[in-house]
Formats: structure tokens, sequence, C-alpha cells
């Protein structure tokens, strides 16, 4: 069984070819936040990582959301 590789919110916003701003329109929130996400400054909720998936075109199980800086 060939195994999945997780990308990160940054790898998949880019593959989905959609700027921060792009994303920051489409989930209601601003660029500075999808900016937190991808950096691993704040995290998105579950139902904001389900809808980015939607947004993105890719299934849950191989994006990754770095880890919360403290």
């Amino acid at each position: 069984m060939a195994k999945k590789i997780k990308i990160s919110l940054a790898a998949a916003r880019v593959n989905a070819n959609m700027s921060q701003s792009d994303t920051a329109r489409a989930m209601n929130v601003t660029p500075n936040t999808v900016s937190n996400w991808e950096t691993g400054k704040t995290a998105p909720t579950v139902l904001q990582m389900q809808k980015m998936c939607q947004i993105y075109k890719m299934p849950f199980d191989v994006v990754y959301v770095p880890e919360v800086s403290k």
C-alpha cells in the first residue's frame, strides 16, 4: 500500500495556485491570519482546516499544520 505524504499548509496553498490573500478571502480571515497558520504562530480550527482542504481540493489527512509557537 502506498504511503501518503503530508504537505504543509503553504505547499497545499501553492499547489492550489492561490495566494495568501486568495485564501484569506475564501476563508473570510485576514492574509496575516493565513500567514500565521502557515508559520505555526497560530493554528486554524478543525472546521477551518476542513474548509481549507475543500478550497485547496486536498484530502484532510495529507495536509499538516505546523506546531504552534509558544
